[in-house]
């Protein structure tokens, strides 16, 4: 049945998330309300668990998005991302057009892993999650895969683990090279929290601390 979480020594990642796949994900925007303001760019990634447990970042799907009819664009966050909406060489794609493709990856995937559905995982990820839900009811999406409200966040992971919770500072403790030029952009974050994340997972499995006493 589609939907079922297969035997755990099968799938390893719906075994090691609870039945969850985590799925990364970055957006650029133009301003802090999902609601109102234009989702710019969006990035995925997927992940890959091998047979000892160790993960790391797989497939990833990047959009530029036209911001939608209405949307505000804040000249503030243009300025901060250096992104020009309008600009003709974006090549942007449709805010539905976009959502509904790394949306159709993600279900992929969520029923290849053997999964029950997709976990974000972001830095700061309360802000992309917001993004994601609000685009997903702007295009009335009838199979979001993601949780409703849970997701796993780097920034407290990392100020746990690091004592870093800026995603920049985070990675170097981490060993992961980070460069400033380059953030910013939906795929570089995305890829470098993906890398981020796994460094932090891996560590858990490398000090013993998974599987618990017992599992």
């Amino acid at each position: 049945m589609e939907g079922d979480v297969t035997d755990p020594n099968d799938q390893v990642i719906a075994h090691r998330f609870r039945g969850f796949l985590p799925v990364v994900v970055d957006v650029e925007t133009a301003g802090f309300n999902a609601r109102t303001d234009a989702l710019l760019e969006i990035s995925a990634v997927l992940l890959d668990m091998d047979e000892e447990g160790y993960i790391a970042p797989a497939e990833q799907l990047t959009y530029n998005v036209h911001p939608f009819e209405g949307a505000n664009l804040e000249p503030a966050a243009l300025e901060f991302t250096g992104i020009d909406p309008h600009h003709p060489e974006r090549e942007a794609a449709d805010e539905r057009e976009a959502m509904t493709e790394v949306f159709r990856l993600i279900r992929r995937e969520v029923k290849a892993q053997g999964c029950t559905r997709a976990v974000l995982v972001g830095h700061n990820a309360n802000f992309d999650h917001g993004f994601v839900m609000a685009a997903a009811e702007r295009i009335d999406a009838k199979r979001n895969p993601f949780h409703p409200f849970s997701s796993f966040d780097t920034a407290s992971m990392a100020g746990l683990i690091y004592g870093q919770t800026v995603l920049a500072k985070a990675c170097r403790a981490a060993g992961i090279p980070f460069d400033n030029a380059d953030a910013h952009s939906a795929a570089y974050d995305a890829l470098r929290t993906a890398e981020l994340f796994c460094a932090m997972v891996n560590r858990l499995l490398e000090v013993g601390a998974w599987p618990p006493e017992g599992h």
